[in-house]
């Protein structure tokens, strides 16, 4: 887990050009695991927006990546990470422990140190790319790479004064001018209402006081990007146009300036300044001078896009659009505005600002530019309708709005289309090509800057998204759990990209489409969301990368409804649905992300069905080896504990076995073959079924042994040695049993006898696997009431706790202490025993095997 500490400092650094004040800083360390790769990420996130630099948080995260993931993944060091703070921008330093691993340098005709496919430098090349300032230094423990991401320059807003102009040039005002005053409390109701007020408006402030602001306004327009008054109220200053109802219920056009203050207890509220919109100079922002403050001395040309738009200008996308919808509007006294933007191949138009439209429902909708049903005619003309019911669906953004007549303009950059401005009046006949020329004049002043916005807009969409999916490829890859994926895919879609997604997968060809996985954003809506798509026929499952729309799940749940293949391995395994509500359209933008995600999402749900699956059968070869369960044998206590190392293994290179041969007389085994996993698991099978085969045949143990040791050897380059511990158990009739075993290479048994005394119970001789000619015998020995018999694998013997290890004489001793257990007992406590003796957890396969007689009238 991360360390971090935060502090707020005054303190100066000096870096490497100018003096830089720091106001804050933060600091955190990360353990060399891969999940701090995420972690480190998160801490930069969360600092910078803390600080307020939301405008860098994407490029500092991407960096911040690619820095850490050098350190704890490649260096395989604890990486430290500091955030330092300045009016500026920020500093971001990450350390780690290798300071060997030096850069290297570059060399006149050398190929560069970075390769955008390869992972070595590719942190360095972003730093190169992205930020303000990068550099690299060393000190006799650390490695510090540093970088610098300076905050874009903002408008800083400046006192000024209109120029002396003639009396006949000054706004026009009633002989008593009057500014409503207004205060809006936290729940937008209206809290003070002056005389002016009730003068403009004709409520007396009994009757305004307590109502909601939004119950007077008659709201025509989209302020900022909002949907309406109450975001209005949200901003911390906004001015603008509306209307407000008065109590003749005439709606009186008005201009208003919205400041947001608290009270003296520190509760929000909003003043509204109001006056007649023909008096909007009252309160309107003025134009700003020069930047010296001083007069103009001489007549200045006035730069055309601050005429139209005003200054200053909106320094946001979504803003400009705004604006320039409402100047549209107010240039042609129009009742409504929009502006479209084109995609990159111009076969699109995106609505992406409105005014005076009923709502935003339409927002990121998009129609073909030139051909199909539903298309914007003449996109690249400007085009006059007189009467939109003689040609319905020409404009398909103003259908059932009351708009009568229209007048579209194209916005182009170096003659291609980059979008498409319109007005609209709620009467026929209004535009004539007069107004359209006014309104291309206007167009052509904005196309550059609306087109340069636009793509600032984007860029800082793609960083988004890279760092968006570096983020998503490290949580998919960090689980190979098929439910687990599934999940991940759906709480990274929502809310992110959609309000609610379904995942379909598919098992195989001839399979149909299952509904797995349903999330919605809001939790109380998903049983109700599932219920829904189940009675709905699953989407087709067709070939190819792009989105496509899903009628059927659009009419059920509403909205607008997109599914995504899940591609892997050339084959659909499943699909991803994405939802929206009516009033919502997907993004490009978006649905490109969602691809892009769909296609690692894809990948991993395939790794996870290909793990589980193998897992599957591999659990099941290897339970297959194992044998059925130990016989009861009369007169005698067996157990048995196996334990096989390795995540996922049931069986390795240890095993055991205990069978009937005959009437009275059964066979037992306990072996190790070298290594473990699949590899010695296949002679682990060899030799248990051989050993049973070869026994029930009457060969006597030395004959068993030597013709199992001719199979191993014949297995050639697959071979493997084995040491093995075979013997043959017949119990008596009065009590004990007669044994009879051979030890080839094998960790000998121990004989516990009553009084406490450990003993070996055979001879050692050669392993199987080796050599052709064996030469083995046996051994004969009886267990008396109250003997054990302990058999164990090496696994055992050879547990290691740094350079300690249990050993013979270990085991011997855990054994003394196990006088009068059942054989269970026993075998439960040499397992523990070896537990303890270590922390780690085994590297190696373990078998207990233990056989005791039961002392006379024991358990009456």
């Amino acid at each position: 887990m991360p360390s971090a500490k935060v502090s707020n400092l005054a303190l100066d650094v000096q870096p490497r050009r100018r003096r830089l004040v720091i106001t804050a800083r933060a600091a955190a360390s990360f353990d060399p695991l891969g999940r701090s790769v995420a972690a480190a990420r998160a801490f930069v996130r969360d600092t910078l927006q803390g600080w307020g630099f939301a405008d860098i948080v994407d490029d500092a995260v991407v960096l911040t990546s690619e820095l850490v993931t050098n350190a704890v993944v490649h260096a395989g060091t604890r990486a430290e990470v500091l955030c330092l703070r300045s009016g500026d921008g920020v500093r971001v330093e990450v350390a780690d422990r290798y300071p060997e691993r030096e850069l290297p340098l570059q060399h006149p005709g050398e190929r560069p140190y970075a390769d955008p496919d390869r992972e070595n430098g590719r942190g360095l090349m972003l730093c190169a790319a992205l930020a303000t300032r990068w550099g690299v230094e060393y000190t006799a423990t650390h490695k510090h790479v540093w970088f610098r991401l300076d905050l874009p320059d903002r408008p800083v807003g400046t006192r000024s004064a209109g120029p002396v102009v003639p009396d006949q040039l000054l706004p026009l005002a009633d002989s008593r001018v009057r500014v409503a005053v207004l205060q809006i409390d936290s729940a937008g109701a209206v809290s003070a209402w002056n005389e002016d007020a009730e003068h403009v408006f004709g409520y007396p402030a009994e009757k305004a006081v307590g109502r909601p602001l939004a119950e007077l306004a008659a709201w025509p327009q989209t302020p900022g990007t909002g949907t309406g008054i109450a975001e209005a109220l949200a901003l911390s200053r906004w001015e603008g146009s509306y209307g407000i109802r008065g109590s003749d219920g005439r709606v009186i056009p008005v201009y208003a300036s919205h400041l947001r203050v608290r009270d003296a207890h520190g509760e929000p509220s909003i003043v509204c300044l109001l006056v007649h919109d023909d008096e909007r100079a009252l309160l309107q922002t003025p134009a700003r001078l020069p930047a010296d403050g001083g007069q103009l001395t001489e007549p200045r040309a006035a730069d055309p896009f601050e005429v139209f738009i005003g200054s200053p200008a909106p320094d946001d996308l979504d803003g400009l659009l705004q604006r320039t919808v409402e100047r549209a509007r107010d240039l042609l006294d129009a009742d409504a505005a929009f502006l479209l933007l084109a995609t990159d191949d111009e076969t699109e138009l995106e609505v992406r600002a409105t005014t005076g439209l009923p709502s935003t429902r339409q927002r990121f909708a998009r129609v073909p530019v030139e051909a199909g049903t539903n298309r914007y005619g003449s996109a690249r003309m400007p085009a006059v309708h007189d009467d939109l019911a003689a040609v319905p669906g020409a404009v398909p953004l103003l259908e059932s709005t009351g708009m009568r007549s229209v007048v579209t303009v194209p916005l182009k950059v170096e003659g291609r289309l980059t979008g498409s401005l319109g007005v609209a009046a709620e009467v026929p006949g209004r535009y004539s090509n007069e107004e359209a020329l006014r309104l291309q004049f206007a167009a052509d002043r904005i196309a550059l800057a609306v087109e340069s916005a636009r793509l600032g807009e984007l860029e800082r969409l793609r960083r988004g998204s890279l760092s968006f999916l570096v983020e998503a490829s490290d949580l998919l890859a960090g689980t190979l759990d098929r439910d687990q994926t599934l999940a991940l895919m759906a709480q990274m879609t929502v809310p992110t990209l959609a309000t609610w997604c379904a995942v379909y997968t598919i098992a195989d060809q001839s399979s149909d489409p299952y509904l797995s996985y349903v999330l919605h954003e809001d939790e109380e809506r998903i049983d109700g969301l599932k219920a829904l798509l189940s009675r709905v026929s699953p989407p087709e499952p067709v070939r190819g990368a792009s989105s496509r729309p899903w009628p059927e799940a659009a009419l059920a749940v509403g909205g607008e409804t997109v599914v995504l293949p899940l591609m892997a391995r050339n084959r659909v395994i499943g699909m991803l649905t994405l939802g929206k509500p009516s009033e919502e359209h997907f993004r490009q933008e978006i649905l490109e992300l969602a691809e892009d995600l769909s296609r690692r999402a894809a990948l991993a749900l395939d790794n996870a069905r290909l793990y589980s699956e193998r897992t599957a059968i591999s659990r099941s070869l290897q339970r297959s080896l194992l044998p059925p369960g130990s016989p009861a044998i009369p007169g005698m206590e067996v157990e048995v504990i196996y334990r096989a190392a390795g995540e996922g293994n049931e069986v390795g290179g240890d095993f055991y076995d205990v069978f009937p041969i005959r009437d009275g007389a059964y066979g037992f085994a306990i072996g190790d073959v070298c290594g473990t996993g699949p590899e010695a698991a296949a002679v682990t099978g060899l030799a248990r079924h051989a050993l049973r085969l070869l026994a029930r045949e009457g060969l006597g143990g030395p004959a068993v042994l030597e013709r199992l040791n001719a199979a191993i050897l014949d297995e050639g380059a697959r071979s493997r040695f084995l040491t093995l511990l075979y013997g043959e158990l017949h119990p008596q009739p009065e009590g004990g049993a007669l044994m009879k075993v051979v030890c080839a290479g094998h960790p000998l048994p121990l004989r516990l006898r009553p009084n406490g005394e450990v003993v070996p119970a055979a001879d050692p001789q050669p392993l199987l696997g080796v050599i052709d000619d064996l030469d083995l015998y046996e051994q004969t020995l009886t267990l008396d009431p109250g003997d054990v018999l302990l058999c164990v694998t090496d696994g055992v013997t050879e547990r290691r706790e740094g350079p300690r290890m249990l050993g013979d004489d270990g085991l011997a001793e855990v054994l003394t202490t196990c006088t009068g257990l059942t054989a269970g007992a026993v075998a439960s406590r040499v397992l523990r025993a070896v537990e303890r003796f270590a922390a780690e957890p085994a590297s190696d396969d373990m078998a207990i095997l233990a056989f005791r007689v039961p002392q006379q009238r024991e358990g009456d």
